[in-house]
Order: structure tokens, then C-alpha cells, then sequence
């Protein structure tokens, strides 16, 4: 069972706002719609400042409250002066308790509105942001100067840490969460499947096992290490499917070359790149396992996460924060960052076993899933967060 909010009535009178660059679809945007549902839920008002996107409606459906802002600005003028303004603004005519930024450009405005509304100000640190000199070093300081600082996994922490040399008590760990009711695999049903099985033109029933990839298509997700992967067991006898399940954003250029690196290796009929997926759940279970072969730190691993809690052994790259998602040989297998051969290596150990046994590693991930990364944990954890720095 997932942990209880605190009482409803602890943000009880309370306003927050959340700056976001803006409101489509990714891990900040879904985490935002979460908060923005528990502050709510435990008796606030909940604020998003942003740009807009998808998810607005979305979050007005909840009872939040949208406001439409150059949240994606980069333009210094804007985020050192027009934002600041206008955060001012917002914070003194809603009369807001706390201002919560969650990417860079825009927590520097809300920083500023923040310092001159003397409001409480929190960040969270959802990436591992470069820093190839000093002035990005500064411009990425801003999120490690909340009053308190989220860090979205023991490694973002430990980043956060080393490269800001911030004070240990200012900065706690909430984990991503998933959404544990509808990744469930008894959740998605046959016709959601089929529909989707359809739409992507693959067989529900093959003789071949099937992985599936889910990210974004951009050269760090690793979607070229899977395909030498694949490409190696192919010519080792092992046939198998591939779901590359992720928009390319606007990369074209790297969308053809996946297709090419596809027919170079023989690989026509058996990799899909079915592009964005408003189902998630329904397309975890089109499939046997999943692989997450990021070449950078994931600073959490959200789709890793997803994928157990749907019962899904994964393979993810050692690194980062998949070593706190998947724990190898137990919900799945890590394997070195980038090396093609050694994911072959995996993708062969896990194939290799039993029906009973993979099942069991399915098992033991929705379990770890459901015990340490839930969006109740995370929504309960926020708004503890947000209580006690409103607390008289």
C-alpha cells in the first residue's frame, strides 16, 4: 500500500507555485501535474507558472490554477527582468507561500521574485547539468540555492554536493515516482493492446522475444548501442524484436541514421521506431523486458522505474541513477555504459533463463518499485517538505 499524505489540512490556507520552462510531456511537466494534485489534495492552492503546453488542461482539470508566462525564455532580459517583475507580481497578488522552480533559466527569475518578496524559494534538481566553466557552473548554482534543495535520487545528491559544496541539511532526496495504479500490468487491457499492437503494425503473439527502448531518440539515450547489440546476437543465431518507443524531437538527422544502422545490420522487420506513445503502460506490456542503455547519468531513470513496476526485467547502463533503480541480478541486469558487446552479453543471460525465474525478477522489481519509488512517496514527501517551511 502506498504511504498516506499528510493530513489535508496541512497545506490548509497555503499557496504554491511552481515555475516551469513550460507544460508538454517529460518527467518535470508529469512531476509538476503530481505536485500540483497532492497540494491540492492536501488542502492548498496550487499555481504553475509556465509557457503552456499539453498538460495544461490537464492540470486545470485537477483545480490548478495555469498562468501563461515566458517561463522558456532564455533571453537574459527576460529571465533577470521581465520574469522577476511579473513573479513579483503573481507572488504578492496570490499571496504565495512558497515558490518551487524545477529547471534553470526560469528558477533565476523566481529566485529574484523570490528574494524580493522574501518568500520561501525551493528547486529541485531533476538533472546532471555540464559545467565546462565557471560561468555555467553559476548560471547551473541557481538550483542549489533554494531554501531547500530536492534532489531526485542519491545521485543527483551526491552531484549536487561535489559540485556546489551545499550544506548536506538544505538538501533532501525525493524520488521520482510512478504511478504505480496504472503501471500495472492487470491494469492495461486486451483491447488497449491490440489497439496499439495495430497501430504499430507488430504481432501481439511472436515467436521471437521483444524488448522495448523507451526514450526520447537522442544519441545519449543509446539507442545506437542497442541496435550493435542486436546486430551481435543477430549474427549469433539470436533473433529477437526491438519497440524504440520515443519522439525524436525535431532530430531527423539521427532518426535516418538509426534507419540506416537498421539495414546495415540486417535489422529491417525486427526494430521498430514507432515514435511518441501516449500509452505507456500498454506499451511495457507489448513487451518481455526493457533496456535503457543511456550513455550519460540518468539523473533518476523514470522509464526504468515504469518498466519494473510493470513486472519487466530491465537491463540499464551502470550508471548514474540506474544503479538505484535496478539492482543487478535481482529486478534486472546493469551493464556497462556504451558497450554493445556487453549488452549483448546481458540481453543473452536474461533470455537464457526460465519462465519461472524470469518471472521472479519481474516480480522482484515491481516490489522494489511499489516499496521505495511510488508518486504517493514523492507526493507525500513534497508536501511534508512544503509544510515544514511554511510552519510558524
Amino acid at each position: 500500500m502506498s504511504p498516506p499524505l499528510p493530513s489535508l489540512a496541512s497545506l490548509k490556507n497555503k499557496t504554491i507555485l511552481q515555475v516551469v520552462p513550460e507544460m508538454a510531456t517529460g518527467g518535470v511537466e508529469r512531476t509538476t501535474v503530481e505536485v500540483a494534485s497532492a497540494i491540492i489534495e492536501a488542502g492548498g492552492r496550487a499555481l504553475v507558472f509556465s509557457a503552456g503546453g499539453r498538460l495544461v488542461h490537464e492540470l486545470e482539470a485537477l483545480g490548478a490554477e495555469h498562468i501563461f508566462g515566458e517561463a522558456n525564455s532564455k533571453n537574459p532580459w527576460t529571465v533577470f527582468v521581465a520574469n522577476v517583475a511579473k513573479l513579483a507580481q503573481i507572488i504578492e497578488r496570490e499571496k504565495v507561500d512558497v515558490v518551487h522552480a524545477r529547471s534553470r533559466a526560469p528558477a533565476w527569475s523566481a529566485l529574484l521574485a523570490a528574494r524580493r518578496t522574501k518568500t520561501r524559494f525551493v528547486t529541485t534538481y531533476h538533472g546532471i547539468y555540464n559545467a565546462k566553466s565557471g560561468l555555467k557552473r553559476w548560471y547551473n548554482s541557481v538550483m542549489a540555492r533554494g531554501d531547500r534543495v530536492i534532489a531526485n535520487s542519491g545521485y543527483t545528491r551526491d552531484h549536487v554536493l561535489a559540485e556546489h559544496k551545499l550544506d548536506p541539511t538544505k538538501i533532501e532526496v525525493i524520488y521520482r515516482g510512478v504511478d504505480v495504479d496504472a503501471f500495472e500490468r492487470q491494469a492495461v487491457s486486451d483491447k488497449r493492446r491490440e489497439e496499439l499492437a495495430s497501430q504499430w503494425g507488430i504481432a501481439l503473439q511472436s515467436p521471437r522475444p521483444r524488448a522495448i527502448l523507451p526514450a526520447r531518440l537522442t544519441a545519449w539515450k543509446g539507442q545506437k548501442v542497442m541496435l550493435e547489440a542486436l546486430g551481435i546476437l543477430k549474427r549469433a543465431g539470436v533473433e529477437m524484436d526491438c519497440l524504440m518507443v520515443g519522439d525524436p524531437q525535431g532530430r531527423d538527422v539521427y532518426r535516418a541514421e538509426l534507419s540506416q544502422d537498421i539495414r546495415r545490420l540486417g535489422l529491417e522487420g525486427y526494430v521498430h521506431l514507432v515514435g511518441h506513445c501516449n500509452d505507456m503502460p500498454a506499451a511495457f506490456s507489448l513487451a518481455d523486458f526493457a533496456v535503457t542503455p543511456s550513455t550519460e547519468p540518468e539523473a533518476f531513470g523514470r522509464t526504468a522505474a515504469e518498466a519494473q513496476a510493470m513486472g519487466l526485467p530491465v537491463i540499464a547502463s551502470d550508471l548514474g541513477g540506474a544503479r538505484e533503480t535496478v539492482e543487478d541480478g535481482v529486478t534486472g541486469f546493469l551493464s556497462p555504459a556504451g558497450d554493445g558487446k556487453a549488452l549483448a552479453d546481458c540481453m543473452a543471460r536474461l533470455l537464457a533463463l526460465s519462465p519461472a525465474e524470469t518471472a521472479a525478477m519481474g516480480a522482484a522489481g515491481a516490489m522494489r518499485v511499489r516499496s521505495r519509488f511510488t508518486t504517493r512517496a514523492l507526493q507525500s514527501a513534497t508536501v511534508s517538505l512544503y509544510q515544514r517551511l511554511v510552519e510558524p
